[in-house]
């Protein structure tokens, strides 16, 4: 009988990186993932009709808005602003699926009653400011709320998105040029996701990285692979930790890749289709995912099991949107102009008016 091999050792699981304990990891799987099934079942509600106006999907993205809103302190007060491509960011914070199916299919019992489209709401409790459609304009707002915290003395940070087409905007350039020169604690994250809307990107600047333009502002810069999850989490919280401390702003440029188009209806017929396999091959949830199990941080069953729960959350959400009313008509009429408390008589009254 020939002699048995001995056992090899167990090879030990690496470090958790940035600090993190094991689970926060399963934490960031569970709104990396939940970010990816929410969007998918609003893509299907919108080819059902269901979803009122357009949809716009952050596939290929999710990584940098779950990693980047995870290095904020809720506790402490920090506060982001999201854009139409950070619908993650929004479920750290504190969104909740059924809040967001509600928007999407303009049900009275929607964060705006019906009024609004896709994710343009805020949650001052929550932490996260309603976005407008306009690019750019987000960060002068962004600038002027942590100059708040500044004047006031908190320890709080700010958070703000944007897009290379943003960056090629005016009102990017004052807010924060604003924020420089008055050493704000804001973050502003960088998204280079390939393109704005159609334009590629080396049609909007001649800068070989988006983050090259922090030095022209004199902000600190960084960037990272943004398709990895556990990298966009660290650079963030290195910017965080900076804004915190009273260093400044940082531009944080994250690389990743828009797999959809600009929205639902977008066909993308302008993108190769060689770009888009090759993008889909490194997908940052399943990148993510694999990362977990390899290193032995997560089982196999574990993140099974972590993906039934979402499913499970998401079906009673859909189920109880789709059931909901619409708003009444006449109430589109409520809240247009704001009013003096009922209790109160406005000054002129008594006086001959």
């Amino acid at each position: 009988m020939p002699a048995r091999s001995p056992a090899l050792p167990r090879r030990a699981a690496p470090a958790i990186p940035a600090g993190l304990r094991r689970e926060q990891l399963l934490e960031l799987y569970h709104y990396v993932r939940l970010t990816r099934s929410l969007e998918e079942r609003l893509a299907n509600l919108y080819r059902q009709g269901k979803v009122i106006g357009g949809l716009f999907r952050s596939l290929g993205q999710e990584a940098d808005s779950v990693g980047s809103a995870y290095a904020l302190d809720r506790s402490a007060g920090d506060f982001l602003s999201p854009l139409i491509r950070n619908l993650g960011s929004m479920l750290v914070q504190g969104a909740e699926p059924l809040a967001i199916l509600r928007q999407y299919m303009a049900k009275a019992a929607s964060p705006s009653r019906g009024r609004e489209l896709n994710i343009h709401f805020g949650d001052l409790e929550k932490g996260y400011i309603g976005q407008i459609s306009h690019l750019g304009d987000m960060v002068p707002v962004m600038a002027g709320v942590t100059l708040s915290f500044k004047m006031r003395g908190e320890r709080r940070v700010g958070l703000v998105y944007v897009g290379d087409g943003a960056m090629s905007t005016g009102t990017f350039h004052e807010g924060i040029n604003f924020a420089a020169v008055q050493r704000l604690p804001l973050v502003v994250v960088a998204e280079q996701n390939g393109y704005a809307y159609s334009t590629p990107v080396r049609k909007q600047t001649a800068v070989e990285r988006l983050v090259d333009k922090a030095a022209a502002y004199g902000v600190h810069g960084d960037s990272a692979d943004g398709n990895d999850l556990l990298a966009v989490y660290a650079v963030t919280k290195r910017a965080v930790d900076r804004a915190r401390a009273g260093e400044g702003v940082t531009l944080v440029e994250l690389r990743t890749y828009r797999r959809k188009g600009h929205a639902e209806h977008d066909d993308q017929s302008y993108v190769p289709e060689e770009e888009l396999a090759y993008w889909a091959r490194n997908d940052p949830v399943d990148a993510y995912r694999r990362q977990l199990e390899e290193s032995g941080w997560a089982g196999p069953e574990e993140l099974l099991a972590a993906e039934a729960r979402i499913d499970e959350e998401l079906d009673r959400a859909v189920a109880l949107a789709e059931a909901e009313p619409f708003p009444e008509p006449e109430s589109a009429l409520d809240g247009v102009c704001a009013g003096p408390p009922a209790a109160e008589r406005p000054w002129y009254r008594g006086r001959g008016g």
